[in-house]
């Protein structure tokens, strides 16, 4: 029984994994199609959600059965918790890859507005810490994970910058509101998408530390289970 627990946990382990580099997948093609104003690219992206939403119901219902039919003590039972939680952080990302590529088309004749903000350093920055939260959720690295919490600090400076910016363009130019208010809507996807991967990291260090972090990384104190 307890053989066959442990693989079960390996197979949680590696669908958490396959849904993490799949909700990847859709954020650099989303970001991709939103930076070269690929409408064929965001409408396949879009499409894809439907792959995200399998694995976000796979993962919570694997979690759920093994919670009735056992007794989950220790790691065991940290990584059911943390499996949970990251797999609704993982969901809420394929959202926002979702949400990015629906600003595809409204905005690909506005290439050059796009270019004048910051959005795409916002970004990259923030699909760099979803990458290695992964990464340290399938290292077990600690470190790493606080790095990623860390990092959340620059995605929401350039936020704050960009949305002066953005106000004042359309200020100056009532042709720039519509793509203005585009622009908007997707910084505050892309700094909710840095906050999920933040959320992810603060997770592997419970799983790993038996360590609750919430907030505590950002201001305040952890607490050990």
């Amino acid at each position: 029984m307890e053989r066959h627990f442990e693989q079960d946990l390996a197979e949680l382990r590696a669908d958490i994994v396959r849904m993490g580099h799949l909700v990847d997948e859709q954020l650099a093609g989303a970001c991709r199609a939103l930076f070269s104003g690929d409408t064929s690219l965001a409408a396949h992206v879009i499409a894809r959600d439907t792959e995200v939403d399998r694995y976000d119901t796979l993962i919570e219902e694997r979690c759920q059965k093994y919670f009735a039919l056992t007794a989950p003590v220790a790691t065991d039972l940290r990584l059911l918790m943390a499996a949970l939680m990251i797999d609704t952080q993982l969901e809420r990302m394929g959202d926002i890859a979702v949400n990015i590529a629906e600003r595809v088309a409204p905005l690909a004749a506005h290439q050059k507005v796009l270019g004048g903000t910051r959005i795409e350093e916002m970004t990259s920055a923030a699909l760099t810490m979803v990458r290695e939260s992964l990464d340290s959720f399938i290292r077990g690295d600690a470190g790493l994970a606080r790095r990623v919490v860390e990092a959340d600090a620059l995605v929401d400076e350039i936020d704050r910058e960009l949305l002066g910016r953005v106000i004042g363009l359309m200020e100056h130019d009532i042709a720039l509101v519509t793509p203005g208010v585009h622009i908007l809507l997707l910084s505050r996807h892309i700094e909710r998408l840095a906050d999920h991967a933040t959320n992810v990291a603060e997770d592997v260090i419970f799983l790993v530390e038996a360590r609750v972090v919430k907030h505590a990384l950002r201001g305040g104190d952890t607490a050990s289970l």
